[in-house]
């Protein structure tokens, strides 16, 4: 039986007094998630405080991103020791938002895997396709090629030192929401994928859902048999909604 995780994106939201809030309220109602794994993803910028605050409780945190580099003259960017000195457990890696606002394509998000599992962190995979490819009815193809990526530079079994989330580009942020079924539809191809390359590899991953899952829909979303959890965006940056998530998850 995969874990189920939810992961919290907090994107470029927050500040030292909102954050506090929010972890506390957190920590309060932790109690209550029986076996779903709990992280939090916070700007780079935050990251000494919520490791702070969450040592020694059941809450892991991550970043939103990371550099191939490792050290050098790369102003801007943030190295996967320097998240490593910061106790991060997790790290997300082509996000819709790095792709589509930043220009990272699947070659560039491979090697963010390949760099974040090499430094010992777990990389959440973002993978995903756009309202445009879904109207075309190639999702199947987006997904498979941008896992593919990674697969052609890692290895399958290198999923397993991973998380993949799944994003429905068209569902994030913009009203539209994916049903619960076809979400599930979605998770089960991916999950076929890399069975054709390694069942019990597939059989391991965990495949989370992020395509706006908030509190009202995260019970009927996280009983498909092949969601493994969640990651959160705008239900993450508040407590009790996000707790609600948690619980569901179990």
């Amino acid at each position: 039986m995969r874990q189920k995780l939810v992961a919290g994106n907090w994107k470029m939201n927050g500040s030292k007094a909102s954050i506090k809030e929010l972890l506390d309220g957190i920590k309060k109602g932790i109690g209550d998630v029986v076996s779903a794994e709990v992280a939090v993803c916070p700007p780079f910028v935050y990251l000494a405080d919520v490791e702070a605050q969450l040592t020694g409780t059941p809450v892991v945190w991550g970043a939103q991103n990371l550099s191939t580099e490792e050290k050098g003259a790369f102003t801007g960017e943030v190295a996967a020791s320097m998240l490593n000195d910061f106790g991060c457990k997790y790290v997300i890696v082509g996000h819709s938002e790095r792709r589509s606002l930043y220009g990272e394509d699947d070659a560039l998000v491979a090697t963010k895997f390949r760099v974040a599992r090499a430094a010992g962190l777990k990389p959440i995979l973002c993978i995903g396709e756009s309202l445009d490819e879904r109207e075309k009815s190639i999702t199947n193809e987006v997904v498979a090629r941008q896992i593919g990526a990674v697969i052609d530079l890692e290895g399958v079994s290198a999923l397993t030192d991973g998380v993949i989330a799944y994003e429905p580009v068209w569902a994030i942020g913009t009203g539209k929401t994916a049903t619960p079924e076809q979400a599930q539809e979605v998770h089960q191809f991916i999950r076929q994928r890399i069975a054709e390359k390694d069942a019990s590899v597939a059989e391991k991953v965990q495949i989370l859902y992020g395509g706006s899952m908030n509190a009202a829909n995260a019970s009927d979303l996280l009983a498909q048999s092949d969601i493994d959890g969640g990651l959160i965006g705008g239900a993450s940056l508040k407590a009790e909604d996000f707790l609600t998530i948690c619980r569901a998850a179990g």
